[in-house]
């Protein structure tokens, strides 16, 4: 391909206002999720900093302590997150980064 008619295509859709909207939309939707997994490790830090009581209760009868369902919940929290992130991205900004590439014909 021709180097020129890439850094043709690269600086048209870098200069079109759908990419950089586009950008921004992508931009808060992370820093959203990023703050959202932020708060919630900060809070279970907190809870083993200043109750590890309650953290360690047992659940019901047995010896799992209540700090154990309340980690995976976390990882599942992080996990869900980032399944949230892949198919908004997915549905939409792939498809609107596409109707970019294709009107500036790359």
């Amino acid at each position: 391909m021709d180097p020129n008619r890439d850094d043709a295509v690269i600086a048209a859709v870098g200069n079109d206002s759908r990419y950089i909207e586009l950008v921004a939309r992508r931009a808060r939707l992370g820093w959203l999720l990023s703050a959202l997994i932020f708060i919630a490790f900060v809070g279970y830090l907190l809870l083993i900093a200043f109750d590890k009581a309650l953290l360690g209760a047992p659940v019901g009868s047995g010896v799992t302590s209540v700090g154990i369902p309340v980690g995976l919940g976390l990882i599942l929290f992080a996990i869900a997150l980032t399944a949230v992130y892949v198919v908004h991205a997915n549905r939409h900004h792939d498809a609107q980064m596409a109707a970019i590439l294709a009107d500036h014909a790359a």
